[in-house]
């Protein structure tokens, strides 16, 4: 099934601080994932899966390098990337290697990202926006969503799931009626009362949301946060909109830390699989990563575990290399990393081509010391 009057939205443009180091070279995005692909290939896969036919990309830093990767591997592929503002140079085969792309305006939130993209957001042929984000990661098809959106005649439809009560603080929390109509929704709150989480991807209607924007923008800059978790919806809830919740039972997972990077992908190890690897983006290899029989390995295709090299519970990405005499535990080599003889990980990563060479524990090497892990 295609979606034509729907239009994807990409929220790309945070700075990542919170993934510590992985992102010292990197734009948070294309922070590898899964020893197969980026985190941005979700997203995007998930609107080519579900036929929308366009997805405007919301960027601000190191953006010429996601950008590369996009045309790379997702322009025309069941999806046309918008680059919003830089679309017509993108397209122009002006660019040379390595040109820096003219800057954006600032960005105090989520809510300026959509007005400063307003002429591609809400230019003709959507009926409905889909608001996405970068670092999220999950396998889905939106079309349930938008017929249930459509059927009610909701102003919006945001995702939402049950998780642990004890993790609630971390997100967006949710108070639904038993008809889910949202009754609330509190950005990271102090003492949570509910187990219901909004998964921060959501369907707007167009012309209700750029209504909402400008009621929003006509405040001034002091008076509101510039946020769709803390402006736009408490608003809609609070004008009487009809804003629905949409459950979303199957494996879901904001990447928001180097904690949450390194515990997410190990439960990709275990059976039953919430993320299969044949169903994985391929955009680091081209083929999918296979698990290594009991050792509950997840394995690039191109990666050899030799004789003598002991590695468990583990995720192998493209170009790694590991030496005989390893002993890799709970760990995630990334690309071009090498293991040497001797070295021993344990819960740890080993950075994209770093040259490992003693005793690691832990991710305290990768952890911003200004924002320590929840």
């Amino acid at each position: 099934m295609t979606l034509p009057d729907v239009r994807a939205a990409l929220l790309a443009g945070g700075l990542g601080e919170r993934m510590g180091h992985l992102t010292d070279t990197l734009c948070k995005p294309l922070v590898p994932y899964a020893a197969s692909c980026r985190l941005v290939d979700f997203s995007v896969a998930n609107t080519a899966r579900s036929g929308i036919p366009e997805l405007v990309l919301l960027s601000l830093h190191r953006e010429r390098d996601l950008i590369d990767h996009l045309l790379t591997h997702w322009d025309g592929r069941g999806v046309r990337i918008n680059f919003g503002p830089h679309d017509t140079l993108v397209r122009s085969g002006a660019l040379t290697a390595g040109e820096t792309l003219p800057a954006r305006p600032p960005e105090a939130g989520t809510a300026d990202a959509l007005l400063n993209n307003a002429e591609h957001l809400f230019a003709p042929g959507a009926r409905d926006l889909l608001i996405q984000h970068a670092d999220h990661v999950y396998l889905y098809d939106y079309t349930p969503m938008v017929a249930a959106h459509r059927t009610a005649d909701a102003d919006v439809t945001i995702g939402v799931q049950r998780i642990e009560h004890r993790f609630v603080h971390l997100f967006g929390m949710v108070d639904v009626d038993p008809d889910l109509r949202v009754r609330r929704l509190v950005e990271k709150p102090a003492e949570p009362t509910s187990d219901l989480i909004f998964t921060a991807f959501c369907l707007f209607k167009t012309a209700v949301l750029r209504d909402v924007l400008t009621t929003l923008a006509a405040l001034g800059d002091d008076a509101w946060q510039h946020d769709i978790s803390r402006d736009v919806l408490p608003h809609m809830i609070r004008e009487g909109h009809r804003v629905l919740a949409h459950p979303i039972t199957g494996y879901w997972a904001d990447i928001g830390t180097v904690e949450r990077y390194h515990l997410e992908q190990l439960k990709l190890l275990d059976p039953p699989f919430p993320l299969p690897p044949g169903a994985l983006p391929t955009t680091l290899t081209g083929t999918p990563p296979h698990h290594l029989g009991h050792a509950r390995n997840l394995t690039a295709a191109d990666v050899t575990i030799p004789p003598g090299a002991t590695v468990h519970s583990s995720l192998l990405f493209p170009g790694c290399v590991i030496e005989p005499g390893a002993r890799i535990d709970r760990s995630i080599v990334l690309p071009g990393a090498t293991v040497r003889a001797g070295a021993r990980l344990n819960d740890t990563i080993a950075a994209p081509g770093e040259d490992v060479t003693g005793r690691r524990t832990g991710l305290t090497h990768l952890e911003p010391a200004a924002h320590p892990t929840p």
